[in-house]
C-alpha cells in the first residue's frame, strides 16, 4: 500500500521551474517562495542530516528504522521527515509497520541546477 508523501504534487510544480540557476534571472514572487521552502526545510541541521542519510543509500530509499539515530527521539524524527514531504524533498511508503523515505524525483538535479553556474 502506497502512502505517497504531502506535497508530492507540489513537488513536480517546485522543481519543474528549475532550469535558470540563480543569478541568471530575476526570480518571480512564487519561485522565491517555491525555493524558500525547500531552503527552509533543509536548513535544520537534523533534517539535512536525514535528507543526506536518505540520498546516500545504495538501493535509493531507506527505512525510517535505520536512519532515525540522528540524535533526536524517535517522534521528533517523524516531525522532520514530515516536514522534508511537505516541501516535496522525500517521498514514502508504508510497508508493514516501517515506512520507508526516498527522495523525490528530480529534486537532487533540480537542486543542482538552481546552484549551478554552467547552465
Amino acid at each position: 500500500m502506497s502512502n505517497l508523501a504531502l506535497g508530492s504534487t507540489e513537488l513536480h510544480a517546485t522543481v519543474s521551474w528549475c532550469c535558470q540557476p540563480l543569478g541568471k534571472e530575476e526570480l518571480t514572487a512564487a519561485d522565491s517562495e517555491k525555493i524558500a521552502m525547500i531552503f527552509k526545510a533543509l536548513s535544520d541541521p537534523v533534517r539535512l542530516r536525514l535528507f543526506s542519510k536518505i540520498a546516500a543509500q545504495p538501493a535509493g530509499e531507506a527505512c525510517v528504522c535505520d536512519i532515525q539515530d540522528v540524535g533526536v527521539s524517535q517522534p521528533t524524527v517523524s516531525h522532520h521527515l514530515r516536514k522534508l514531504r511537505e516541501a516535496g524533498l522525500l517521498e514514502s511508503e508504508r510497508r508493514a509497520s516501517w515506512v520507508y523515505y526516498r527522495v523525490a524525483p528530480g529534486v537532487l538535479s533540480a537542486m543542482a541546477g538552481l546552484l549551478s553556474q554552467n547552465n
